[in-house]
């Protein structure tokens, strides 16, 4: 199947690069300014699976019920990047083996959260609580 052409009946190939266009848009925003993202700190927590699937589910319980639909197109995106956030939470849990733990961002590599200093990690924090409207500052707080 290698090197032949696939005739896709559901135009596949322009929606995953649209889907790559819309994920990489997610890293110019605003909650992806820093070296942490909220998101990071979630999934470092052990909490990524249930945030990530609690995630693929709101957005699709909500797809027709709120805006117009060109929302409902964006609720499905987000759908889609959550659940591929999930596979890479399942990979690093399930496969550890076989990931590059050398790559940029890998939880496990250069970047990982756990050599965030408490500075950095309170920051993130303090972005995270104001973002979710008021989480428990316990939850996430870190101290050296």
């Amino acid at each position: 199947m290698y090197g032949k052409k696939i005739e896709y009946k559901f135009d596949e190939r322009k929606l995953i690069e649209e889907f790559q266009n819309y994920v990489d848009k997610t890293y110019d925003e605003h909650y992806a300014t820093d070296k942490y993202q909220a998101t990071d700190i979630i999934i470092d927590s052990g909490l990524g699976t249930g945030f990530c699937l609690g995630n693929v589910i709101k957005y699709a319980k909500r797809y027709g019920r709120k805006g117009d639909s060109a929302e409902w197109r964006k609720d499905v995106m987000k759908v889609l990047h959550y659940a591929l956030i999930q596979l890479y939470i399942h990979d690093t849990e399930h496969n550890k083996e076989k990931l590059d733990k050398t790559a940029p961002f890998h939880h496990n590599g250069k970047y990982s959260i756990d050599n965030a200093t408490s500075e950095e990690w309170n920051e993130v924090n303090r972005k995270l609580i104001s973002d979710s409207g008021g989480v428990n500052p316990d939850v996430f707080s870190y101290s050296d």
